[in-house]
């Protein structure tokens, strides 16, 4: 985990962006269309941020600890994935969501925002947000919590870009 000085101190906003950069631009563009759409959907969610090893993961959590999250965003070098987590089984009859997990599975992105808001992928989140019980309240300001950053990670580049 990175520790910051008060001096060298940024805005979360700032912060998730900069771990953004990170990526491609067309892979950093279409997740922060991404997390725009999923701010929508969620109003009121907690951003819990963390900026891993192997991926860059967005909670959005109704608290400020991991089991407190819904649903998670994914960003890898090539795309992005959205997680359910504790609300499965879902009926999927469209077989969208990847895995064999019996509390998270996951659907890739493969078009951004355009694949979130697909027929099929918003049935599931919403039928997602039934079984949590519509955890999200509208009227609530969310906002961005850094949770942990490591100090090593993969590339967030695929080879040569």
């Amino acid at each position: 985990m990175t520790i910051r000085t008060r001096k060298q101190a940024r805005s979360p906003k700032a912060e998730l962006d900069s771990f953004l950069a990170k990526f491609t631009p067309e892979v950093a563009k279409s997740t922060k269309g991404v997390l725009a759409a999923m701010r929508k959907i969620y109003p009121g969610a907690i951003e819990l941020v963390y900026d891993n090893y192997n991926a860059l993961a967005v909670g959005f959590a109704t608290g400020e600890r991991v089991k407190d999250a819904w649903f998670s965003i994914a960003v890898f070098p090539k795309w992005a994935s959205l997680f359910f987590f504790k609300t499965l089984p879902l009926k999927d009859p469209d077989k969208l969501l990847k895995g064999s997990g019996t509390t998270t599975r996951h659907i890739v992105l493969t078009e951004g925002a355009k694949t979130l808001a697909s027929p099929g992928v918003r049935a599931l989140i919403d039928q997602a947000l039934t079984k949590a019980g519509h955890p999200f309240k509208p009227g609530i300001k969310g906002r961005i919590v850094i949770k942990s950053v490591s100090a090593k990670q993969r590339p967030r580049r695929p080879a040569g870009a």
